[in-house]
């Protein structure tokens, strides 16, 4: 096993990982560092959306930048604004006490505070490729000095119309810099860029493996992130009997989470690469033994993890990637027996699982979280059956004086219920349980589309939502923002129906009447952007 500190990093940089719980490195991560600190090459890497590639380029880079530089020494170019942000806040969460200053540029931004950021001096500039371009034809951004030009997620980013604009952008650069490309996919305007503007270049590449699942029942909840842990407490409140592994990513929310639960007077406990082996041992034994029926653990720690007749494995986060979710839910559904797997998203995870699903090769389907009345009818039925086996096992006998003490004056109804209300009043009250919201990915997950069809093409707006409805399969599907331009058309759809709909065009030819891909969003509105965008489909 690779750890971080075989990657030839320094103390601060592993500091800087440990802070944030990192434990060992990803396929990308471990292939990309060792070659960005050592190497002078340039690198295109090959790895899909999720896998830590932030970290691979951004880690190693900030570990070569110097301190206290008056010129912008690192160009990272991303397809969108929501990506510019988390590349951002990704590398400055890396930097530790390292004195370097990072900041994304993106349109629908205010341009006098990106001004006045840039006249302070930045030495990372994290932006969309059309608020650099604009800086760039202003000259409040000088990228001729740098040292260091990313190209994150260039499959995307070609794929949006920013072919012309990051060849300008490139064009801007000085000679004396390294280039690295990142992409999921390498298609041929990747390739492009590459073979023009990059010297030699290593070409990485993270292995897909082909993976199986078992017999395991996968189900997967869509829920904001301040509510996965209300979530979790109703999908364990909610089984007879649950005795299962929670994954998180990090050692931090492993303790943080396991500490909640242990504060609800749930029987968990943590695990992770922290903790000595002996202390991991302790743990496991007792977890075996069914002395705490639920461990809170990392991909790390729970390595090599061989614990029968689990009942639930829930992926509190999502894992980095297909193998890693199939090693999580393998360890439910052995021996035969039907197991639980249980993922929850955040809205902008969609596309991340559908990709696990899609190399994975299995159905992950989605369901309705338990309602709160229902959790409690639960607990309910289990009170009274575990009260029914007391009475056919006579193991009551010590408290029958009592029992028939409390009865020469009260009602047995009374009694039972007063009892009831002593031992339970916690556990069946409804208040303890906070609301959920049902569909968050309707109300924040959305994308919008670009319809190559308007006015001019007789396209109605019936005629867009009867097309919609038809492709997804679905009558049901929420359509917002339906806009019937002259020559073009925008709509949004919730993320699911939006992929539906895209893998259907994605099968056709650019070139048909009609076409549907996802609408550029990142140049501020601009009407040219528009223009080309509506070029780039009539060719």
């Amino acid at each position: 096993m690779i750890n971080f500190e075989d990657l030839g990093l320094s103390e601060r940089s592993l500091k800087a990982l440990k802070q944030k719980g990192f434990e060992e490195p990803t396929t990308i991560q471990e292939m990309t560092i060792p070659l960005v600190l050592s190497g002078n090459k340039d690198i295109v890497g090959q790895a899909q959306t999720g896998t830590g590639k932030t970290t691979a380029f951004g880690l190693p880079i900030i570990e070569l930048l110097h301190e206290n530089s008056n010129v912008v020494q690192t160009l990272v170019l991303t397809p969108t604004r929501e990506l510019a942000i988390q590349v951002s806040e990704e590398m400055n969460s890396l930097k530790g006490d390292k004195k370097l200053s990072i900041v994304p540029i993106y349109g629908g931004q205010s341009i006098g505070r990106q001004l006045r950021s840039l006249r302070k001096g930045i030495d990372i500039v994290v932006g969309t490729p059309g608020r650099i371009l604009d800086h760039l034809k202003r000259h409040s951004l000088k990228i001729d000095k740098i040292s260091y030009l990313i190209l994150d997620e260039a499959d995307e980013m070609l794929d949006m119309g920013f072919f012309e604009d990051v060849s300008e952008i490139i064009e801007y650069s000085g000679q004396e810099k390294r280039t690295m490309l990142f992409s999921a996919t390498i298609p041929e305007k990747v390739v492009r860029i590459a073979k023009k503007y990059m010297r030699e270049y290593d070409v990485l590449r993270a292995n897909k493996e082909e993976i199986t699942v078992n017999i395991t029942d996968q189900i997967y909840f869509e829920v904001s992130a301040a509510d996965k842990f209300e979530a979790l407490c109703r999908i364990i409140d909610i089984e007879d009997d649950f005795y299962g592994l929670v994954f998180c990513r990090t050692k931090i929310d492993v303790d943080f989470i396991a500490n909640r639960l242990i504060e609800r007077s749930y029987d968990a406990n943590a695990l992770h690469g922290d903790m000595s082996q002996s202390q991991r041992e302790i743990i496991l034994n007792k977890f075996k033994k069914h002395l705490f029926k639920i461990l809170v653990a990392t991909d790390v720690a729970a390595r090599g993890l061989d614990v029968q007749n689990l009942t639930h494995v829930i992926n509190y986060s999502l894992p980095q990637d297909p193998k890693s979710y199939i090693h999580r839910i393998g360890r439910t559904g052995r021996a035969g027996k039907e197991g639980n797997a249980i993922t929850f998203i955040t809205p902008d995870e969609y596309r991340k699982l559908q990709f696990i699903k899609r190399i994975a090769k299995t159905d992950i389907r989605k369901a309705k979280l338990p309602r709160v009345k229902d959790v409690i009818e639960t607990k309910k039925l289990k009170i009274k059956t575990d009260l029914e086996n007391i009475v056919k096992s006579h193991s009551h006998n010590n408290y029958i004086a009592m029992s028939k003490k409390l009865l020469e004056n009260n009602n047995s109804e009374d009694i039972i219920a007063a009892l009831l209300q002593y031992s339970f009043h916690d556990k069946l009250d409804e208040k303890s349980y906070v609301e959920i919201e049902d569909t968050p990915v309707d109300s924040k997950g959305k994308t919008r589309l670009f319809v190559t069809q308007g006015k001019m093409d007789g396209l109605t707006h019936n005629k867009l939502v009867n097309i919609i409805k038809d492709k997804c399969g679905t009558p049901n599907v929420i359509i917002r923002d339906i806009r019937i331009l002259e020559k073009f058309s925008f709509v949004t759809l919730p993320f699911h129906e939006a992929e539906v709909l895209l893998s259907f065009f994605k099968k056709r030819e650019r070139g048909a009447n009609l076409f549907i891909t996802k609408a550029k969003s990142n140049k501020s509105g601009h009407k040219r952007d528009r223009k080309k965008m509506f070029k780039k489909f009539k060719k």
